[in-house]
């Protein structure tokens, strides 16, 4: 009777250890299957101006004080010098705009102004609550077919992979200008959302808003407040 009990409890511990090594290993593959399966996608601003993309796709990265924070200037700076070059005619800001008091893609879209980008070339999506919201937008609202994605290297790789999940014809380009505080966070969150996304892009969720069409190719102001 105890050789059956040790037993027992031996079976118990190894299923334990299966299930924490798969909970381990799972997020493992899958963040190197995101990885690796767009890397090539990551190009240089040089090689992103002759592109035409439809447009360019700034991710949003929080607002402070009614300014961009450090990590969303550099985002827009890089998507600005996109536009000038030729990169695209057009600029996507895409956060969250769900309160009244929080308008991060006004304080985008009022900073690309600030620096010379016509309004009309400006679109807001204020319904990008997450990343994935943001491609499933700009591929069903916006009718996007191809696009440059701008934020930090890090977060390249899953905008890149749920886009390919999408149909859109994408690029990314870095804009890593200066180290960011905070960054292991940034990283260990991410390391998180790439599984969650991955599995997002098999089961293709809503996203929390959808809406009538605003094609890419229009003036940006109709998307204004």
């Amino acid at each position: 009777m105890e050789k059956q009990t040790t037993k027992k409890y031996r079976n118990i511990v190894r299923v334990l250890l299966i299930a924490v090594l798969a909970c381990i290993m799972v997020p493992i593959i899958i963040n190197a299957i995101v990885c690796l399966s767009t890397s090539f996608q990551i190009i240089s601003h040089e090689e992103a101006a002759p592109l035409a993309a439809d447009c360019i796709i700034v991710l949003g990265a929080g607002v402070r004080n009614g300014a961009p924070s450090p990590m969303l200037q550099d985002r827009l700076d890089t998507a600005i010098a996109l536009y000038r070059s030729g990169a695209a005619k057009k600029l996507l800001m895409s956060g969250d705009h769900g309160q009244l008091d929080y308008d991060e893609v006004g304080v985008m879209k009022e900073y690309a102004i600030n620096n010379g980008v016509p309004s009309e070339d400006i679109f807001m999506d204020h319904a990008g609550f997450s990343t994935y919201e943001t491609v499933y937008r700009a591929k069903e609202v916006f009718k996007v077919e191809s696009a440059i994605f701008v934020t930090q290297e890090y977060h390249l790789y899953r905008a890149l992979y749920i886009a390919n999940s999408f149909g859109i014809k994408a690029h990314g380009v870095s804009a890593d200008v200066r180290p960011y505080a905070g960054q292991f966070y940034y990283d260990i969150r991410e390391f998180l959302a790439r599984a969650k996304d991955f599995v997002k892009c098999i089961v293709k969720p809503f996203p929390t808003y959808l809406g009538d069409a605003l094609p890419i190719s229009g003036n940006g102001n109709i998307t204004n407040d």
